[in-house]
C-alpha cells in the first residue's frame, strides 16, 4: 500500500513523509495535486493525505475528483486550526477523516494505519467480486478454491456426460441439491426435465403415487390419470433427497426400476419405459441403516455404485471467505441493500464458527448481514494470537470427531490419529462430553 502525501509547505511535507517512512509506510511526497491526479486510478493501491489550502486545485476540489474516480479511495485532509465548518464539509463530501494543524506524528500514524486498512479491506472485497464474475461454468455454480471442492467439480464434469446413477452423502445443508443439478446440468439431458422430489416431505399413503403415478379409479379419489415423478422425469434427471425417509415397501418397487428401466403406475397394468438418470441424495449411513433394518441392503447396494461425498462446511475453511462474499452480493441484489465490506475480524470470525447448518447456514448469516442484523463487533475483533486460535481449531476438530463417532473415543482417536490418552485430557481440557467406551 502506498501513501501520497500532498502538501505545498515543503517542511511539512519532507517530515510527514519521514515520519511516515519511518513507522513502515511506503510514501511519496508531492508538492501539488495536479501531479496526484495521473496517478488515481478506480483500485488505486493506497490511500491519500492532502492538505486543504493548496495552489492550483485545492483540497477540496481534489477531493471531488477522487470521489468521482473512487468514492471508496481514503482521502484525508489537513485543514488548518479553526476550518471546522470546513472539515464538516469535506467530510459530507466523502473525505475519509481530517486532521488538524499542527497534528503530532502518532496522530497522523493513526489515521494512515485506519484508511490503509479500509483501503485494503475494500481491494480485497474488489478481488473477490472480480473472482466471482468471472467465473464461469461449475466453476461459477460449486464455489470454492480448496482442493475437496476441486475434486467435487472434476468428478462431477467426468461423470456428468454418462447416464450412471449418482449417490450424494453429506450433511445437512452442504448442498446436495445443487450438486445433483450440477449433474443435469452439465449433461447431455440439460434440455429435459430436471424432478426433484424430498422422500421425507411426503406422507407414505401418497408416496407410491407421487414417483409412479397412478391410473385412473386406482384408489378412492383418483379421478383421472396422473404421471408420477419417474416418468415425468422422462429423458431428463430425477432427484431424490433424503432417500433414507422411502418407506420400505416402496424401496423394492424403486430398486426394480433402476435394474429393469421399466415401471408400472399404481392400478395400471402397461409396462412403462424409463429414460431418466436418478441422482439420490442423504445425510445417513445408509450401510448402517441396512444393518438395523431400516433400509434395504440390496438398494444401497444398487445405489452405490458411484458416491459422491460432500465436505462439510467446517473441513473446507479456506473456502469460507469467496462463499460469504458471494452470499452477500446475492443478498445484497434480493434486499436492494449497498453490499457492506466483510472485515478482516469478520472473516476470522466465521472461519471459527463450527458451521453445523454448513453451507446453508453461512448463506443464512450473509443475509443477516446484509440486513445488519449481525453483531457490529463480532468477538473475535478483539485480535486472538496463534495458541489461541489453534486451540480454539482443535476443540471444535475434536468436538466434530466426537460426534461423527457417536462419543466413543476409541472411534474418534482412530479418526483423528491422536492416542487414546492425549484424547482424554483433551477432551477434560476443553470440557466436552463424552457417552461411553
Amino acid at each position: 500500500m502506498k501513501v501520497l502525501f500532498i502538501d505545498d509547505e515543503e517542511m511539512i511535507r519532507h517530515a510527514s513523509c519521514q515520519t511516515l517512512n519511518l513507522a513502515g509506510f511506503n510514501v511519496e511526497g508531492l508538492a501539488d495535486a495536479e501531479s496526484a491526479l495521473p496517478l488515481l486510478q478506480a483500485n488505486f493501491p493506497g490511500v491519500i493525505v492532502c492538505d486543504v489550502r493548496l495552489p492550483g486545485i485545492d483540497g477540496l476540489q481534489f477531493l471531488a475528483r477522487s470521489v468521482a474516480q473512487d468514492p471508496e479511495l481514503p482521502v484525508v485532509l489537513v485543514t488548518g486550526h479553526g476550518d471546522v465548518a470546513m472539515a464538516v464539509q469535506a467530510m459530507r463530501a466523502g473525505a475519509y477523516d481530517f486532521i488538524e494543524k499542527p497534528f503530532s506524528s502518532e496522530q497522523l500514524i493513526e489515521v494512515v494505519r485506519r484508511a490503509i486498512e479500509k483501503r485494503t479491506l475494500v481491494l480485497e472485497n474488489r478481488q473477490l467480486r472480480r473472482e466471482l464474475q468471472r467465473r464461469s461454468g461449475i466453476e461459477a455454480t460449486l464455489l470454492g478454491k480448496g482442493p475437496s471442492i476441486e475434486q467435487l467439480r472434476r468428478r462431477i464434469t467426468d461423470l456428468a456426460s454418462t447416464d450412471a446413477d449418482v449417490l450424494v452423502f453429506g450433511e445437512t445443508g452442504t448442498g446436495k441439491e445443487l450438486v445433483a443439478r450440477c449433474l443435469h446440468r452439465y449433461s447431455d439431458r440439460a434440455d429435459k426435465p430436471f424432478v426433484a422430489l424430498n422422500c421425507g416431505a411426503l406422507p407414505e399413503q401418497l408416496f407410491e403415487s407421487e414417483i409412479f403415478g397412478h391410473e385412473a379409479g386406482a384408489f378412492t379419489g383418483a379421478a383421472k390419470r396422473r404421471i408420477g415423478k419417474i416418468e415425468y422425469a422422462s429423458g431428463g434427471t430425477l432427484f431424490l433427497d433424503e432417500i433414507e425417509s422411502m418407506p420400505l415397501a416402496l424401496q423394492v418397487k424403486l430398486l426394480r426400476v433402476l435394474q429393469e428401466r421399466e415401471l408400472e403406475r399404481v392400478g395400471g397394468n402397461e409396462v412403462i419405459p424409463v429414460d431418466c438418470r436418478i441422482v439420490t441424495a442423504t445425510k445417513c449411513d445408509l450401510k448402517q441403516l441396512s444393518e438395523q433394518g431400516k433400509f434395504r441392503l440390496d438398494l444401497y447396494y444398487r445405489l452405490n455404485v458411484v458416491t459422491l461425498n460432500l465436505s462439510p462446511l467446517r473441513e473446507r475453511c479456506e473456502d469460507i471467505p469467496l462463499l460469504f462474499e458471494h452470499f452477500v452480493l446475492q443478498a445484497a441484489l434480493r434486499y436492494h441493500r449497498p453490499a457492506p465490506i466483510v472485515s478482516q475480524g469478520r472473516v476470522r470470525e466465521l472461519m471459527l464458527h463450527g458451521w453445523d447448518g454448513n453451507v446453508r447456514e453461512l448463506r443464512n448469516v450473509a443475509d443477516r448481514f446484509v440486513l445488519g442484523l449481525l453483531d457490529d463487533a463480532p468477538a473475535s475483533e478483539v485480535p486472538l494470537d496463534l495458541p489461541a486460535l489453534v486451540e480454539r481449531f482443535e476443540r471444535n476438530l475434536i468436538d466434530d470427531a466426537m460426534q461423527r463417532a457417536g462419543g466413543q473415543v476409541s472411534a474418534a482417536s482412530v479418526s483423528l490419529g491422536m492416542p487414546r490418552k492425549t484424547l482424554y485430557d483433551k477432551i477434560k481440557r476443553y470440557g466436552l462430553g463424552r457417552d461411553s467406551e
